[in-house]
């Protein structure tokens, strides 16, 4: 069995996983939009452009995304926070600031009394973000 995390934007899917690719070095595995399905549901051209269904993936992460959909709202998801594990300090921060741009630092990252370097944060686009280096 494997968990793997569905991220719904607000109609932002596409600006957010560029962003992620640039923060973390990922790319964009696929995307699907909802005016490339069959049959020919009405909608507007706005929402024809609107991503229906993405796979991201980066060195170690991988998530699917989508916007959330003709006339939706994402709402909010502060309830779940995606938590990062790194073995490298350099790379924790360089993640750490990249995915901060815009957003809203919870936690610096710094040491802690559990014996690892942990931050938290909120990004651009509201989804929430746990970063944590065991210091062996």
């Amino acid at each position: 069995m494997e968990l793997t995390p569905y991220i719904i934007f607000d109609n932002n899917c596409e600006e957010a996983l560029n962003f992620y690719a640039n923060a973390m070095g990922g790319k964009i595995a696929n995307i699907s939009r909802y005016g490339d399905m069959p049959g020919g549901a009405p909608m507007s051209d706005a929402d024809k452009k609107k991503v229906m269904h993405s796979n991201f993936e980066a060195e170690g992460v991988k998530f699917m995304a989508s916007d959330a959909g003709m006339g939706a709202s994402a709402g909010s998801g502060g309830q779940v926070h995606l938590s990062l594990h790194f073995e490298d300090g350099n790379q924790q921060k360089k993640v750490f600031d990249a995915l901060s741009q815009g957003g809203n630092v919870k936690m610096p990252l710094q040491d802690t009394f559990w014996g690892a370097t942990f931050g938290m944060l909120t990004d651009k686009f509201g989804v929430n973000w746990m970063f944590n280096k065991e210091n062996r």
